[in-house]
C-alpha cells in the first residue's frame, strides 16, 4: 500500500468519526429544541455542514449506503448523513423500528431522481436548488421523508413569491402540506392587501362560497370602506351569477352595512339587477336601512351590523402638554371605528412633551424632550406587543423641540433646543448595536422645526433659531452627507408639521412669530421650483401631531390660541391631498399640544388597540373632551 493511499484512508476516516460525533451532536441539539411547524423559519440552520462531507460525496469514498430512485437512478450515500437530515431514514437505516435486526444499507423512494438530488444536496451541504418547476414535487417528497430543512426551504421559497395573483393557490398548497406556519402568512398577507386581491388577482373569483364567506367574514380585513367588501361580493357573484346567485344574500350579510350610509344603499345596492330580483335580498336590505335609520346599533345597543373590522394600522399619541403641565399619557385611533381610546401603557418614567416619536422594526421611539424641568438627552422604547418600556443608549445632547425621522433603518434627531441654545447637530442612532453617533451638522440652527424622509433624502423645514421663526429648509443627502437648502416656504412656520405624501412635501400649521396659522403648502423636489399653498385647516394650529393613514393626513391636537376657553385642543382633522380639502374627525379625549404621533402597520396584537375590544369604555370616542 503506498503511502498516499494510506494517508488519504486515515483522512477519510478522521473525517468519518468527526462527521459522526458532529451529528451526533446536531442530533442531541435538534432534540432539546421544540417546533411547533415544520415550515417555522427559525428551525433552518441547525446543521453544521462541513465541506469535507460532499468532498466524500463527490469523490465517492466512505460510502456505506444505496437509495434507488423510481427512475432506476442509484445514489450511492453516507447513511450517518441522511440520517441526520430525516427522521424516516434515520429509521430506516438504523432499524430503530426492529431491534435487534440487521441495519439495512438500502433504500428505494418513491421520488425521481432530480427531486432525490436535491434533498441530497441539502443533506451535504446545507442548500438545494428550488424553483417554481419542482417547488411542489420537492415539498412533497421531503413531506413523505420527513426531511424537515427542505420543507423549510420550500415554504420560504413560496413565500418570498407571495402576491395578490398567487396568494390564494399557496394557502392551498400550505393547507395540503400541514404548512401552518406558511398558512398563516399567506392568510395575514390576504387580509393586508384585500383590495389588491380584488381589483387585481383573478383567484378570488375561483374561490367557494365557503371561502369566500370566510375571508369577508374576517374581524381583520383590511378595508378602508365597507364598500369594498360590497364591491368584491358583486364582483365574485357576477362572475358567474347563474350558479352564484343563491348565495348572494348569505355573502351580502358578511358586509357590515352599519359602516356604510343608508342612502349609499337604497342608490347602490338595491339598484343592483340581482339584488332586486331576489326579494329575499330586497326585505333584508330594508330592515338593515330601517335599523340604520333609527341608530339602533351603538354602544349600548350592540348589533354586528355596526361591528367594526380591526385596523391593519394603529396611531400612537404620546405625551404631550395638558392642563399646564406635562403628560405621559398615550391614545391610540382606531381608524375603522373612528375612536381614540386611552391605554394604560403609559410610561411609568414620567411624562414628557416636545419630544421626537418614531417606528422602527415594530417598536415607539421616543427621543428627547421636556418635563417642565429637565431637557431630556434620554430614549424610551415601547413594545407595543409586550406592553412594555425599556430604555435605549442616551443621546450625545438633551434636546426638546428636536425633529425626529427613520431612515435606512436608523434615527436621526435633529436640532432641538438644549436649555441653553438653539442646535443645529444631528446625531444618528443605530438600534443594532444601541449607539448614538454624530454625523454632518444642519446650515441652521433649528428648534420647534419639521423633518421627513421622501426619496431617501431627509427634509428638514421652519423652526426658531432664537432670534426669529424661520422658513428656510434643507436637504440631507445621506451619501454624500451633505446638507443643501432647498426654497424657502411661503410663511415662517415654528411648531409646524411636515408630512411626506407620493412625491410631496406637505408643510401645514405652526407659529409665523404672531398668531397661529392653519395654511399649509406643498413642494415637489425636482417638479416644482417652489412652494405653493393648500387648503386651509379647519383650525388654526401649531405643535401637533400628524400621521398617514389610507391617503389621508392627519392632524391632532396641539396649541390653538383663537379657540375661546382653551389653547391646548384635542380637535383632529384630516386633509385629502387628491380633492384638497379637510374634514373635521373625531377628537381625542384628552386637550394636548406638544404631543408626537406615530403608526405600526400589522401588528400582531392590534385588537389591543381596537375599539371593537373595548366598545364600553367610558369618556372615550367623539364623547366631551377630558382634562387630566
Amino acid at each position: 500500500m503506498t503511502e498516499f493511499s494510506m494517508t488519504t484512508r486515515s483522512g477519510a476516516r478522521r473525517a468519518q468519526l468527526t462527521l459522526t460525533k458532529s451529528l451526533k451532536a446536531t442530533r442531541k441539539r435538534q432534540k432539546s429544541q421544540s417546533r411547533r411547524c415544520l415550515c417555522l423559519p427559525q428551525n433552518l440552520g441547525l446543521l453544521e455542514y462541513s465541506p469535507v462531507w460532499n468532498e466524500l460525496r463527490t469523490s465517492g469514498q466512505c460510502c456505506d449506503g444505496t437509495v434507488t430512485c423510481s427512475d432506476g437512478t442509484v445514489f450511492q450515500v453516507h447513511r450517518v448523513i441522511l440520517s441526520a437530515i430525516s427522521t424516516y431514514f434515520r429509521a430506516h437505516f438504523t432499524n430503530s423500528l426492529n431491534p435487534g435486526a440487521s441495519e439495512n444499507t438500502e433504500a428505494n423512494v418513491s421520488m425521481p431522481s432530480n427531486i432525490f438530488k436535491c434533498i441530497l444536496d441539502f443533506a451535504y451541504t446545507g442548500f438545494c436548488n428550488i424553483e417554481e418547476s419542482n417547488v411542489e414535487h420537492l415539498l412533497k417528497a421531503a413531506d413523505q421523508y420527513q426531511v424537515l430543512g427542505v420543507i423549510q426551504l420550500c415554504c420560504n421559497y413560496v413565500l418570498d413569491r407571495l402576491n395578490p395573483m398567487n396568494c390564494f393557490g399557496i394557502l392551498r398548497f400550505a393547507g395540503h402540506y400541514f404548512c401552518t406556519e406558511l398558512e398563516k402568512e399567506g392568510r395575514r398577507f390576504v387580509r393586508r392587501n384585500f383590495e389588491r386581491i380584488v381589483n387585481e388577482g383573478s383567484e378570488f373569483c375561483d374561490l367557494s362560497v365557503d371561502e369566500v364567506e370566510a375571508v369577508l367574514d374576517d374581524d381583520e380585513l383590511n378595508v378602508k370602506c365597507e364598500k369594498l367588501v360590497y364591491h368584491a361580493v358583486k364582483r365574485w357573484i357576477t362572475t358567474n351569477p347563474e350558479t352564484r346567485k343563491g348565495n348572494l344574500l348569505r355573502l351580502l350579510k358578511c358586509v357590515r352595512f352599519g359602516n356604510i350610509a343608508p342612502d349609499y344603499i337604497s342608490r347602490k345596492v338595491l339598484t343592483w339587477d340581482l339584488v332586486a330580483d331576489c326579494q329575499e335580498c330586497v326585505v333584508y336590505l330594508h330592515d338593515v336601512i330601517v335599523i340604520l335609520e333609527h341608530g339602533n346599533g351603538n354602544e349600548s345597543h350592540p348589533n354586528p351590523l355596526w361591528k367594526p373590522r380591526i385596523p391593519y394600522i394603529t396611531l400612537f399619541a404620546i405625551g404631550g402638554w395638558s392642563a399646564g403641565c406635562p403628560t405621559n399619557i398615550i391614545e391610540t385611533y382606531d381608524c375603522r371605528a373612528d375612536r381614540w381610546l386611552l391605554s394604560a401603557d403609559r410610561d411609568d418614567c414620567g411624562p414628557r412633551a416636545y419630544h421626537g416619536l418614531c417606528t422602527l422594526n415594530g417598536l415607539i421611539y421616543m427621543i428627547g424632550g421636556f418635563d417642565g424641568n429637565s431637557h431630556f438627552n434620554s430614549v424610551r422604547c415601547f413594545d407595543p406587543v409586550k406592553h412594555k418600556w425599556s430604555e435605549c443608549a442616551c443621546m450625545y445632547f438633551p434636546r426638546c423641540y428636536v425633529s425626529v425621522v427613520m431612515h435606512d433603518s436608523k434615527i436621526y434627531a435633529l436640532g432641538g433646543y438644549n436649555g441653553r441654545t438653539r442646535m443645529n447637530s444631528v446625531e444618528r442612532y443605530d438600534p443594532k448595536i444601541n449607539q448614538w453617533e454624530i454625523v454632518r451638522p444642519m446650515l441652521k440652527q433649528r428648534s420647534d422645526a419639521s423633518a421627513a424622509v421622501l426619496n431617501d433624502k431627509i427634509y428638514i423645514v421652519g423652526g426658531f433659531n432664537g432670534h426669529e421663526v424661520m422658513s428656510s429648509g434643507e436637504v440631507y443627502d445621506t451619501v454624500s452627507n451633505q446638507w443643501t437648502y432647498i426654497p424657502s416656504m411661503l410663511s415662517p412656520r415654528s411648531g409646524v408639521s411636515l408630512l411626506p405624501f407620493k412625491d410631496s412635501l406637505y408643510a401645514i400649521g405652526g407659529f409665523n412669530g404672531h398668531v397661529r396659522l392653519a395654511t399649509g403648502e406643498k413642494y415637489t423636489p425636482g417638479s416644482s421650483a417652489n412652494w405653493v399653498g393648500i387648503a386651509r385647516m379647519v383650525h388654526p394650529r401649531s405643535n401637533f401631531a400628524t400621521a398617514t393613514i389610507d391617503d389621508l393626513l392627519y392632524v391632532i391636537g396641539g396649541f390653538n390660541d383663537q379657540l375661546a376657553g382653551s389653547s391646548t385642543v384635542n380637535v383632529v382633522e384630516r386633509y385629502n391631498p387628491d380633492a384638497n380639502e379637510w374634514h373635521i374627525t373625531s377628537p381625542m379625549n384628552l386637550n394636548r399640544s406638544a404631543l408626537s404621533a406615530c403608526i405600526l402597520n400589522g401588528l400582531p396584537n392590534a385588537k389591543d388597540y381596537s375599539y371593537q375590544f373595548r366598545p364600553n369604555e367610558e369618556g372615550q370616542g367623539a364623547g366631551m373632551p377630558l382634562e387630566l
